[in-house]
C-alpha cells in the first residue's frame, strides 16, 4: 500500500489486473495518478497434462470480488471513502479461453491458459490449409498460427468437450477471453450480463479483423467458430455496464485492454515509436505504430495497441512475446523447491553474481518470439561440478534478459531506429539484480517508474476517461509526471556480446526436443518425465550434485537444492 492519508482530493478509479499468476484490485487518485491501496490473491495454474495449462474461471472470478472488497476495506481504515471510486477498469491476461452457460453462469470447462500446448497438432493441420502465397491469417490478424492464440483453443474445447458442444447446439454458449468473462459476471451474469470484449482482446483471439475491427466471417469458417458465442467488440474506454454486487454495487465498468495494452497505456506511449517492456507471467515488449498497421519481418506480432473511445482512432503495436519470465522463477520455487518465495531469487543470484557458464533457456511451452518454434523445450546447459543453485538462480535471471535482447533486437530491424533507451515496468522490475543485467545485455539504459503498476494504471485511466465518466484527462499537459529509476549498462560492449552470442548456442540447443504432437487428444508425446519437459544438457558433464562411487554416477538432487 502506498498512502497513509487521511483525506483524499479528486475523485478515485478502481482497476482490476486479472494476471495469469494473480488478481489485484487497485485503487488511484485520477488527479495525481497516486496509488493509494491494493489487495493480491495468487491463482492457481493446474497442469493436468504434459503442456496442457488451465485455470479455475470460478475461481478467477472470486479472487476479483476479494480483491475488491478487501481493497476497499483498506480504504476504509485509512478514512478514505469509497463512494469517491467513480469507474472500474480491467486490465487481463489475454488469449486465455473461457466457455460458460449464459443461463446458469457455469464455466463449463476450465479456462484454457495461453501457455496451453495442447493444440499444436491442431496448429499443424489448420497450416497445412493456408496457401503458402496467401496467409489470410496473418494479413488479417497480425499473428502467426500458434497455439498461443484463443481461436485453436476454443476449437480444442468444440472438439473435445461434450458440454460445450451441447452448450452451443442449445444456443446458450457464451465464450470470451478474461476481460469478458469477468465483466459479463461482474454486470449481473445470468441476470443481464454484459457479453462484450474490447480491440485489444478481440485482436488477440485469430478471429478479429484488426483492419475492420469486426469478427472475421472468414477466419471463423476456417476454424469453424460458430459466431454466435463471440462477444460485442468494443473500444477500450467507454462504459460497458454496471457493478451488480459487492460494496462497489453501481459503479461502472469503463476500461477494458489486455495486460500488455494496458501498460504501454500506463507508461504514457502514446506517440510513434515509444515502447515498453513488462515483465509478469511472460515478457511483453509493445511498441507504438501509431494509426497504421506495420507488419514484422522478424518475428514480431501486428497487434491493436488501444482505442481510447468509441469516436477516437485504433492505434496499432508491434510485439514481442516471450512465453516465460517470472514464471521461470515461480517454478524453480514450486517444482524443484530451490526458494521458498520468489523474491528469494536476487539474493541467490546476489551471492554468487555470475551464472558461471551456465545457460538456461526456459522454453517450458516451446519458444515464442521471434522464433515461434513449438518443438523447443528448456535446457539448461554448461553444467559442471561447480555449479549450484546460486548459478542455476542467476542463469534464470538472465534468460529473461537474453529473450529481451532477442525481441528488441527484432523491433530494431522491424522499425529501424534502434531503441536509445527501455522503458520497463511489472513485478519481476523490484528486482535490481535483474534491472542491472538486463542493462548490461541490452547495452542500453533501462527506465523504471517509480510506482511499477502500470498495467492497473493503464486501465484506470480507460476507464476513468471514458465518455459519461470523465474523471481522468489524457491530454499530454495534465498527465502526471513520473519519477524514473535508471540502470545504467556497466560491463563493456564486447563481454555483452559474447554472453548474448554464447545464449543464442543454448537456444539452438533447445529445439526440436518434441517431433510428434499427440497430447492433444490426451496422450502427451513428451520425451521426459520432468515436469514441462524440462530436459538439462550439459557441455561437461550430464549431472546434478554427482557423486562418483565405485565409478558410477550416483544423482543426488536434494544436494543441489540445499
Amino acid at each position: 500500500m502506498a498512502a497513509t492519508k487521511k483525506a483524499v482530493l479528486g475523485p478515485l478509479v478502481g482497476a482490476v489486473d486479472q494476471g495469469t499468476s494473480s488478481t489485484r484490485f487497485l485503487v488511484f487518485n485520477s488527479k495525481t495518478a497516486e496509488l493509494l491501496s491494493h489487495h493480491q490473491v495468487e491463482i492457481k495454474q493446474e497442469f493436468p497434462r504434459e503442456g496442457w495449462v488451465e485455470q479455475d474461471p470460478k475461481e478467477i472470478l472470486q479472487s476479483v470480488y476479494e480483491c475488491i472488497e478487501k481493497t476497499c476495506e483498506k480504504l476504509g481504515q485509512l478514512n478514505i471513502d469509497i463512494s469517491n471510486i467513480k469507474a472500474i477498469g480491467v486490465s487481463n491476461q489475454r488469449e486465455t479461453t473461457v466457455v460458460w452457460d449464459k443461463l446458469t453462469g457455469e464455466p463449463l470447462y476450465n479456462a484454457v491458459v495461453w501457455l496451453d500446448l495442447r493444440t499444436q497438432s491442431t496448429v499443424e493441420n489448420l497450416s497445412k490449409r493456408i496457401p503458402g502465397n496467401n496467409n489470410f491469417v496473418k494479413s488479417k490478424t497480425g499473428l502467426p498460427l500458434s497455439t498461443y492464440f484463443s481461436a485453436v483453443k476454443l476449437r480444442w474445447l468444440l472438439d473435445n468437450v461434450r458440454k460445450v458442444q451441447k452448450a452451443v447446439e442449445e444456443d446458450r454458449a457464451l465464450f470470451g477471453t478474461i476481460d469478458s468473462w469477468l465483466i459479463w459476471s461482474l454486470t449481473g451474469g445470468a441476470n443481464g450480463g454484459v457479453h462484450c470484449t474490447d480491440v485489444t482482446n478481440a485482436s488477440r483471439t485469430m478471429l478479429f479483423n484488426i483492419h475492420s475491427l469486426e469478427w472475421d466471417k472468414e477466419l471463423c469458417e476456417f476454424f469453424e467458430i460458430p459466431m454466435k458465442v463471440l462477444p460485442n467488440v468494443r473500444s477500450s474506454s467507454e462504459i460497458y455496464g454496471l457493478m451488480k454486487a459487492g460494496a462497489l454495487e453501481g459503479v461502472p465498468i469503463s476500461g477494458c485492454l489486455g495486460d500488455q495494452s494496458a501498460a504501454l497505456v500506463g507508461q504514457m506511449c502514446f506517440q510513434d515509436g515509444q515502447a515498453k517492456n513488462t515483465y509478469g507471467t511472460g515478457c511483453f515488449l509493445l511498441c507504438n505504430t501509431g494509426r497504421k498497421c506495420v507488419f514484422s519481418e522478424h518475428g514480431l506480432l501486428t497487434t491493436v495497441a488501444y482505442k481510447l473511445g468509441r469516436d477516437k482512432p485504433v492505434y496499432y503495436a508491434l510485439e514481442g512475446s516471450v512465453a516465460i519470465a517470472g514464471a521461470v522463477i515461480r517454478w524453480l520455487r514450486d517444482n524443484l523447491g530451490i526458494i521458498q518465495t520468489s523474491e528469494e531469487i536476487e539474493k541467490l543470484a546476489k551471492e554468487v553474481g555470475t551464472s558461471y557458464g551456465c545457460y538456461f533457456v526456459p522454453a517450458f511451452s516451446g519458444l515464442y518470439a521471434p522464433y515461434w518454434e513449438p518443438s523447443a523445450r528448456g535446457i539448461i546447459c554448461g553444467l559442471t561440478q561447480f555449479t549450484n543453485k546460486c548459478h542455476i538462480a542467476f542463469a534464470a535471471l538472465e534468460a529473461v534478459c537474453f529473450q529481451t535482447r532477442e525481441i528488441l533486437d527484432a523491433m530494431n530491424r522491424d522499425c529501424g531506429i534502434p531503441l536509445s533507451h527501455l522503458q520497463v515496468d511489472g513485478g519481476m522490475t523490484n528486482n535490481k539484480i535483474l534491472m542491472q543485467l538486463q542493462a548490461d545485455i541490452l547495452y542500453i539504459p533501462v527506465v523504471k517508474p517509480s510506482m511499477p503498476e502500470t498495467t492497473a494504471l493503464g486501465a484506470a485511466m480507460a476507464a476513468g476517461a471514458a465518455e459519461g465518466v470523465g474523471v481522468w484527462s489524457l491530454e499530454p499537459e495534465d498527465l502526471s509526471a513520473v519519477t524514473m529509476e535508471r540502470f545504467e549498462p556497466q560491463i563493456n560492449a564486447e563481454e555483452s556480446e559474447i554472453r548474448y552470442s554464447t545464449w543464442k548456442k543454448a537456444v539452438m540447443k533447445s529445439m526440436g526436443w518434441v517431433t510428434t504432437q499427440s497430447s492433444e487428444s490426451g496422450d502427451p508425446s513428451i520425451f521426459c518425465s520432468l515436469p514441462l519437459g524440462f530436459f538439462i544438457v550439459s557441455s561437461m558433464v550430464m549431472l546434478i550434485g554427482a557423486r562418483y562411487i565405485s565409478g558410477q554416477l550416483l544423482f543426488k538432487l536434494d544436494d543441489f537444492i540445499s
